[in-house]
């Protein structure tokens, strides 16, 4: 009786603890994505051009090993959003070069329209339904790294099918990323909402891109 008891007491506690990480990742999200549009914005009103693919990907993973180095510290907290504040500086120059063609304004608008459809579409699913995604761990990792490393290609060869080709499975990639981190949430995999709240706002980053960069080739831009 003693051991059913505790068995129900701990049972208790750790869903408690899967409510608390989701509620914070939830909230986290929120505001960086509000932070990340903010300095967007200002880049944009700056003019600012293009980082470079170099200083992009330097800053992206310097910050990325300090959020993760600090995760369980309020440093983590501090770096999530110099992480996330960058990646929108580096997203504003994007979207200046689309809003600066004929229908480039309904493209981005389709951009974030499909992105929030497919992140709240899926988020709640995952909620829902509580299935595990957790088999998808390692052909999620070993997909993203694939084209991660085509799209380096694509850039410094200057192929624009290979191009396309990683945006469109980007598109699937990310899609996967957000079912497997919010079951990974769900069911007590991941406890540390600093790292599930990169995870979901990269998604959400990369999907967007991608989208963006697809529709501007179906719209001939």
């Amino acid at each position: 009786m003693e051991n059913r008891i505790s068995t129900l007491g701990r049972a208790e506690v750790s869903v408690l603890q899967t409510n608390k990480v989701i509620r914070n990742t939830y909230m986290l999200l929120s505001l960086t994505l509000a932070f990340s549009a903010l300095t967007a914005g200002l880049s944009m009103a700056m003019g600012a051009p293009r980082l470079g693919i170099l200083i992009t990907l330097a800053g992206y993973f310097g910050l990325l090993f300090a959020t993760t180095k600090f995760r369980n510290s309020s440093l983590g907290i501090v770096f999530v959003f110099a992480l996330t504040g960058f990646m929108g500086f580096t997203l504003g120059p994007i979207i200046s070069s689309y809003l600066a063609l004929p229908n480039g304004s309904s493209i981005v608008m389709q951009a974030m329209t499909g992105t929030a459809a497919i992140f709240l579409g899926l988020s709640a699913y995952a909620v829902t339904t509580k299935k595990d995604f957790s088999f998808m761990g390692g052909f999620l990792m070993v997909g993203i790294l694939v084209a991660f490393l085509a799209g380096l290609g694509a850039i410094f060869f200057e192929i624009p099918a290979l191009s396309l080709t990683v945006s469109a499975a980007f598109v699937m990639l990310m899609s996967g990323l957000i079912l497997y981190e919010t079951s990974n949430i769900i069911h007590g995999g991941e406890t540390n909402y600093i790292m599930a709240t990169v995870s979901l706002f990269v998604s959400i980053f990369n999907l967007f891109t991608s989208l963006l960069h697809l529709l501007g080739f179906a719209n001939n831009d």
